[in-house]
């Protein structure tokens, strides 16, 4: 694991309530930034990485972080994007959702109840989106619930999230739908982008299936609806995905997370991240105390990504390689290592690793030599 150096020596644990201590890491003026389905989705695909996992349980912007310390990310949508995609999501759900339903195959739903969700503060929505549901499913008719507000714990702290919709069926079926603005070009989509949608509805199902355990006739359904735009034009079309492999990933990697909350008691006092107050060496040294776990896939995924490599870099951390080469090498954690093993100068013979890259540079050097021959 690619991993700063340690803080220093044990101190003794922090009795400060988790909330008021998340906030002090974060800047006591400062918002927090909510965590979305997205980033649940990234912080599950790398739970060893201690880093995301207090930045985003304390709220911290992560993109301005970022800026701040030098390495700027290329994340976001332009302001195009958002409105194309906002106009699309509103032609979906128009007249009561009947759109929506016609796509899940049901041309005459009769009566589509569509509850109002307003509520005050995150947890009276939570609240008032159960009591639909329940409702809804005790009516045994077609109900469209508009971004419903979903909790789940993670790492001993409460997530807020806000699937597009769920789908109530007369038979107590639930189904998140998830509305895209990339296009579905002759029935298919870009495959990478399914998948990452697929990643974030699996959250979204997680959060469901608990208010379906306290629910009477509830099922939540392990296949989502992702609807997109046919082609080139702003019609709807729709496609079943199956989420069942990514929520179940999703779940194990969630429950690996350790407590928030402990991650953050461990750091040593008077870190702040911050970005208004703290000078940019002050924000680089409270980064640095926080072990992180850097692998290519976070580029996609991470607005740190670039600080995170760069450091992994200048220590020459093997994990720069990918997930797969780190896990071939064992235990050389560093480039150095590996190249010294391959010459011979360090490494045990008779570990595998070290007996592969002496192999195979070996080959190097004959297809080298025989090449030199022939000239």
């Amino acid at each position: 694991m690619s991993a700063s150096p340690d803080s220093g020596p044990s101190r003794a644990p922090r009795t400060t309530p988790p909330r008021q201590l998340l906030a002090e890491l974060r800047g006591p003026a400062v918002v927090p930034r909510p965590l979305d389905a997205r980033a649940l989705a990234a912080l599950a695909a790398n739970p060893g990485c201690r880093r995301r996992a207090v930045l985003d349980g304390a709220g911290v912007d992560k993109s301005a972080l970022a800026a701040k310390l030098g390495s700027p990310a290329p994340f976001g949508q332009s302001q195009f994007a958002i409105v194309r995609g906002n106009s699309f999501e509103a032609k979906v759900k128009a007249d009561r959702g009947r759109e929506l339903l016609r796509l899940i195959g049901v041309e005459e739903p009769g009566e589509v109840s569509v509850p109002d969700l307003a509520a005050a503060g995150p947890e009276g929505r939570v609240a008032r989106t159960a009591l639909a549901l329940r409702e809804a499913t005790a009516a045994g008719a077609w109900a469209l619930l508009d971004h419903p507000l979903l909790a789940l714990e993670v790492a001993g702290s409460p997530v807020y999230l806000e699937p597009d919709a769920v789908v109530v069926r007369p038979d107590g079926g639930w189904t998140v739908v998830e509305i895209k603005s990339f296009p579905m070009i002759d029935g298919s989509a870009d495959a990478a982008k399914v998948g990452a949608a697929a990643r974030q509805a699996a959250v979204y199902v997680l959060a469901l299936e608990r208010v379906a355990a306290r629910t009477e006739g509830a099922r939540v359904a392990q296949s989502v609806l992702l609807v997109c735009p046919k082609d080139f034009s702003n019609v709807p079309t729709a496609s079943v995905v199956d989420v069942r492999k990514q929520r179940s990933v999703t779940r194990r990697q969630l429950a690996r997370l350790t407590r928030i909350d402990e991650i953050a008691r461990s750091l040593p006092e008077g870190i702040s991240f911050d970005v208004g107050e703290r000078t940019p060496e002050e924000l680089t040294a409270a980064v640095e105390c926080v072990p992180h776990q850097y692998a290519p896939e976070c580029l996609a995924a991470c607005e740190l990504a670039f600080h995170c490599r760069a450091r992994a870099r200048e220590a020459g951390a093997v994990e720069t390689l990918g997930r797969s080469v780190r896990g071939e090498l064992g235990g050389l954690t560093t480039v150095g290592a590996v190249l010294a093993a391959a010459r011979g100068e360090e490494g045990d013979p008779e570990d595998p690793a070290v007996a592969a890259l002496r192999r195979a540079r070996a080959l190097r050097d004959e297809a080298l030599a025989g090449v030199a021959a022939c000239r």
